[in-house]
């Protein structure tokens, strides 16, 4: 039988949850709260899958999620900028971004889609500081202390 809470199997997805929940909420508090920014984009919610469920993975430290996001929508911005929205390009963008994450390492999943994001949707140069800068460096934040404070995982494994 468990002795304690933290041992049962329904310990770890509540927590992964919950702390994947209050930061999407976070973050989404601020974009409602701020008239001139967006602090929100889709494929944040898939790096809250990675960072409260997987903290350990290679995928979940800081650097691939700051700079994977970074690299991936400068991608997206730099094809939509220089061709345009086409098929090819979309691919083209998608493929130079997971190559320059994994030459980089700073492979993360969920940025993969940021130059599908950016192009779909048109977006401009300050897409970059935000959602995209601001928000991976809030997500992290938030990541180190909730791993901390209530997950108790070591989180970041490292850094750089």
């Amino acid at each position: 039988m468990y002795h304690r809470l933290s041992e049962t199997p329904y310990f770890a997805p509540a927590i992964a949850g919950l702390g994947a929940m209050l930061c999407i909420t976070a973050l989404s508090s601020l974009t409602m709260l701020s008239s001139s920014f967006i602090w929100l984009m889709a494929p944040f919610g898939a790096t809250m899958v990675i960072l409260f469920a997987l903290p350990e993975s290679p995928l979940a430290q800081p650097r691939n999620i700051v700079l994977g996001h970074m690299l991936t929508t400068t991608i997206g911005l730099c094809v939509l900028s220089l061709v345009g929205v086409e098929s090819w390009s979309l691919g083209l963008a998608v493929g130079l971004a997971v190559a320059l994450m994994m030459l980089t390492r700073t492979t993360h999943p969920p940025a993969g889609a940021n130059p599908l994001v950016v192009m779909l949707a048109g977006e401009h140069w300050d897409f970059l500081l935000t959602p995209v800068m601001a928000g991976t460096l809030l997500i992290v934040v938030f990541g180190v202390l909730y791993h901390r404070l209530v997950s108790h995982s070591p989180y970041p494994q490292r850094w750089f």
